[in-house]
């Protein structure tokens, strides 16, 4: 009844606002009309394989051409949104902003891509200077949501990166993929959580994949039975950023 009473006074004093723009809006976690209707949902048509967007249909089973060339380790890519200017907003704010709840903004929109077979959720980690300095790990925060939300148990510090990489950004797909070799791994004590079963991989962000295709090999070497990726928001190509 207290929290009743006091909910519109929190309202007055601290209104929900976009997680987009910052305006104030009807409820937590929300964005505005104009942020929202610029976001860029991914769904089908899509590669069977990896889930990049087709522009349209080729049926069920057709695949892209680096998927054709080269199965890829995991077993899908799947992102709420593709990477654009309030995708980006929200993501800078959780990761440099300090803005934590919106973990649970961004999972209450990846929740609809959770595959049904998953068992386990388990964010890229970051090493613990990073953490030390920034005080959380953004992808472990989405994971918790996601867990909340789903009820799939989430296994944060399964798996750990052995050795600070440098910043990606700035690197071709090569560069990344040389950056991360050997970075990550599965604690030891920690198998049991992911063998047999079908992990998910949490993150924030995916670019080129150089990341979470190295967090992938580290978790198939370590006896999941299938690894898929889960993020909030996607590079694609076609989208300006």
């Amino acid at each position: 009844m207290l929290s009743a009473l006091l909910r519109p006074v929190v309202d007055f004093a601290l209104p929900p606002r976009c997680a987009g723009c910052g305006a104030i809006t009807d409820s937590d976690h929300r964005f505005c009309a104009a942020c929202w209707s610029s976001l860029h949902f991914l769904g089908p048509p899509w590669c069977a394989t990896c889930h990049s967007p087709f522009e349209y249909d080729q049926g069920p089973y057709a695949q892209c051409g680096p998927c054709l060339a080269a199965a890829p380790a995991h077993a899908s890519v799947d992102a709420a949104v593709a990477y654009g200017p309030v995708s980006r907003t929200l993501a800078l704010r959780l990761k440099y902003g300090g803005r934590t709840s919106l973990a649970r903004t961004a999972a209450s929109l990846m929740i609809r891509h959770l595959r049904g077979d998953a068992q386990v959720l388990v964010p890229v980690p970051l090493h613990r200077w990073r953490i030390w300095n920034r005080g959380f790990n953004q992808a472990g925060l989405i994971a918790t949501a996601l867990s909340e939300q789903s009820g799939v148990p989430h296994a944060s510090g399964t798996l750990v990166r052995r050795r600070s990489t440098p910043v990606l950004r700035a690197m071709n797909g090569a560069a990344r993929r040389r950056a991360v070799r050997g970075a990550f791994s599965v604690a030891s004590a920690d198998k049991w959580r992911i063998s047999g079963r079908h992990v998910v991989l949490v993150d924030d962000i995916y670019t080129s994949g150089a990341t979470t295709d190295a967090c992938v090999r580290a978790l198939r070497r370590s006896g999941a039975a299938s690894v898929s990726i889960l993020c909030w928001a996607r590079v694609i190509d076609a989208v300006p950023d």
